[in-house]
Order: structure tokens, then sequence, then C-alpha cells
């Protein structure tokens, strides 16, 4: 049985609730919540049964969607500071040949707290030994759509054949309430044609979204041009790759064809906009091109080693700041656009719209309760208040945190989780990990 399935009906009276409505409405309301999902939305929420909440301080929010992570990664922040993308995959690459799966369930759990403790409710990610982080999102109780990595057999450190470890981990995890599985290739450079087609058909077969990094740095570009002759999209739309379901992540070195090949194939793109920065990736994403082409964009934070930070707050802010300083353009991806990729556009691109990404009867209940009386909200006026979300508002004015109508967050603290406990065992991974740190060349 689903958590949301065992908990009593929820009553929030008289918030400030953003709905993220085909509307985008904002206003005073009440909600209630039965069996996980938003039963009303609007004045006079019936009480009866429910644990009634009084609204009046709060704003609700929908959950953020953090479109592409690497959650385990959370003992590895500043493990790689300041190095370009290949001077960071040299250390990381170092690093993890010598996880294990105890500490990545570790890093799982850190990462995870620091996303629901930020307003994060579900995430994509992209890594190996997904079993582990499958654990920590049941034991924690977030969404996690989990890709299991996959590269070519002579570049893994993984133990026997990368499609085939992707494909049990999907039969093992498939129809659960709160962990989807998938298929992730690891990106050009180290996947061959027949790992992308193999990726494809695990998709397919059990369809499934299919995640994959892409087009990140211009030396990515470049070397595979020289390896095929061909654009790191447009080889895979010649190879029959591209389609629906998938989330291509940074997709920065784009050419205008290849921003058509992506929205026409229905690929969906994860902007990291912070980790691109720290990276020194070059250049800035065609956001607005692809997203007037007709592709869905959504937010990622990549991992903390490259980010440094999970919260989707600051990756909103980030991203719009990039966009209109670059087109010299204050209007360029304004408030409501980035919280729309945080929220509504998230859910699209993981194929749950019609579920998740919004507050409205029939969806399931996951959302934020956000304190009116931070700073950072002043003034709390209903028409300045997406703008506070996508400009100012500090993870700190996030008061608790509700996944399926489910309580994971109250009032600053994990209900499912110690975080002293979690925080200890990802202080010793990290002893672990970091005693493999390459050192500064």
């Amino acid at each position: 049985m689903a958590p949301s399935e065992l908990a009593p009906p929820l009553v929030v009276t008289d918030a400030l609730v953003i709905r993220q409505d085909a509307a985008r409405a904002v206003g005073r309301s009440d909600l209630r919540v039965d069996r996980g999902r938003f039963s009303h939305v609007g004045p006079n929420a019936p009480r009866e049964g429910a644990t009634v909440i009084d609204g009046r301080g709060f704003a609700v929010v929908p959950g953020f969607v953090n479109t592409h992570a690497h959650v385990a990664m959370a003992p590895m922040r500043a493990i790689a500071d300041d190095r370009d993308l290949a001077g960071f995959l040299e250390i990381l690459f170092a690093v993890d040949a010598h996880r294990v799966e105890a500490d990545v369930e570790a890093g799982a759990r850190a990462g995870i707290a620091e996303m629901l403790l930020s307003g994060t409710t579900s995430f994509l990610d992209l890594y190996y030994l997904e079993d582990a982080v499958a654990r920590a999102c049941e034991a924690l109780g977030i969404r996690g759509f989990l890709g299991w990595a996959v590269l070519d057999p002579e570049l893994t450190t993984q133990t026997g054949r990368p499609l085939d470890n992707a494909e049990r981990f999907i039969e093992r995890w498939n129809g659960r309430p709160l962990v989807t599985p998938l298929v992730a290739p690891q990106g050009v450079y180290v996947c061959g044609e027949e790992v992308w087609r193999g990726a494809k058909a695990i998709a397919d077969r059990h369809g499934t979204l299919c995640h994959f990094h892409v087009s990140e740095t211009r030396r990515e570009v470049s070397d595979h041009i020289a390896k095929t002759g061909r654009r790191p999209v447009e080889w895979l739309a010649e190879i029959g790759f591209l389609g629906p379901r998938m989330v291509a992540a940074h997709a920065v070195w784009l050419t205008g064809r290849e921003i058509e090949l992506l929205a026409r194939a229905g690929v969906g793109v994860a902007h990291c906009a912070s980790s691109n920065a720290k990276l020194a990736s070059g250049g800035v994403a065609p956001i607005v091109e692809l997203r007037a082409a007709g592709a869905t964009v959504g937010l990622g934070t990549d991992s903390v080693a490259s980010n440094n930070s999970l919260s989707m707050l600051r990756e909103m802010h980030l991203a719009g700041l990039v966009q209109k300083n670059h087109r010299w353009d204050a209007g360029a991806l304004r408030a409501q656009e980035l919280l729309d990729l945080a929220t509504i556009e998230g859910a699209r691109m993981l194929g749950r719209g019609d579920d998740l990404g919004s507050i409205e009867v029939g969806k399931q209940a996951d959302f934020s309760l956000i304190r009116l009386d931070h700073p950072t909200l002043l003034p709390a006026r209903p028409e300045a208040v997406v703008s506070h979300l996508a400009y100012s508002a500090s993870e700190e004015s996030i008061d608790s945190v509700y996944v399926a109508g489910v309580p994971v967050v109250q009032h600053r603290t994990l209900v499912r989780g110690d975080w002293g406990r979690i925080r200890a065992d990802a202080e010793a991974a990290a002893d672990r990990l970091w005693a493999f740190r390459p050192s500064p060349s």
C-alpha cells in the first residue's frame, strides 16, 4: 500500500496558493487532500475527518521538479572545484571507481535530504548502483526518476554489462509508487552506437524514460565531429535514437538544425545553468530558442560536485539572470517562466504533466508551505510572490513539504529521517572517497 493511502485527509485553509494551473492563478484559497491527491482547491474546503493547517502565514507552491541530478554524489561536494569539465571528470572518474553501494546510499540520503529541505519533491537522476538511490527515495519519501547509467562495457567500472544492469534495475523497481526506473546513456564520449541503440530498445520495451548528457561543451562536439563527421544531436538523429520520453541534459552547444531535431522528436531538455557556468562550458544554452521551437525545457541542478547546490530556488535565480544578461534583454525568461520550468514543465518532461507540477483537483498533492513572514518574501503580496520565488526566496523560508499528501518535512525538520545520522553516514563516505582524490596536477 502506498504511503498516501495511509495518510489522513489534510486541509490547508486560507493560504496564498500559487496553483501553476493553465491560468497561472495566484490567490487566497483552501486545499483539501484525500488519499494523496488534491480533492478541493478553492474556498470553503470541507474539514470533516481532516487534519487542518491554518495557512494564513504561508504560500503553497507545487513541489519543485529537478530534471537532472546525480544525487548520490553529495559526499563529493567541492572535490573537483575550479576545473573545466575534462579536469572535473578526471577526478570524478578516479573517485567513482572506488564507490560501493553503501556509500552511494549514504550519499543519496544526504542529497535527498537537501532537496526535500529546499522544496524539491521529484528528481531525475543519472548514476549507477541506483538500487541504493531507490531505497533512499522510499525511506525519505521523495519521487525518484532513476536512470541507470550505461556506457561501453570496456569503459565502465560496473560489474557486468551496463545495458543488462539497467534492464534488470527497471524490472526490479517498475510499479513502485515513489520510484520510476529508467535507462540513462552517459554521453557520446563513452557510448558507441550499440549502446545508444540498446538503451532505446530497453526504454521502448519497458515504456520508460531515457535520460542522457549531450553537447555540454565545445570539446565534446568537436571530438564527436572528428570521430563521426556529425555533431552529437545530428548523429543521434541519424542512428534513429531521438524520440519522445527522452530528456537531454545540458544541450548548450546546439545549432539551429539541432534545436529543430530535438523539438520535432519530442526530446525534453534539462537546463543546468549553475553547473554549466561553474564548469565554464562557455556560451549560454539556447533555452529561449528551444522553447520557441516547441521543446519542453526544465531545470536541473546537476550534482553538488559541479553546482554545488541542489536548490531549485538557486537554479531558477541563476537561470533567469544568465539568459537576461546574455541576451541584453531583461524580459528573457521572466519570473513566471522560471517557475514554470521548475514545476509544471519539469513534470511534463517526465511524462507526468497530468499528475504532477501544479495544484489542481485530481493531481498528486506534492507541495511546499513557504513562510510569508520570511525576509526574502517581503512584501508578501500576491502580485509579487512568483517574482520572490524566482529571484529572492531562501531555502530557509520553506517550512514544510508534502509528497502525495504525506509530510516529509515539517518545520524545517525531516520527518522520515534523522539528519544527524544521515550527515554522519555521508561524512564517513566522504572520508573514504576523498582519499582517492588525485593530487592536483
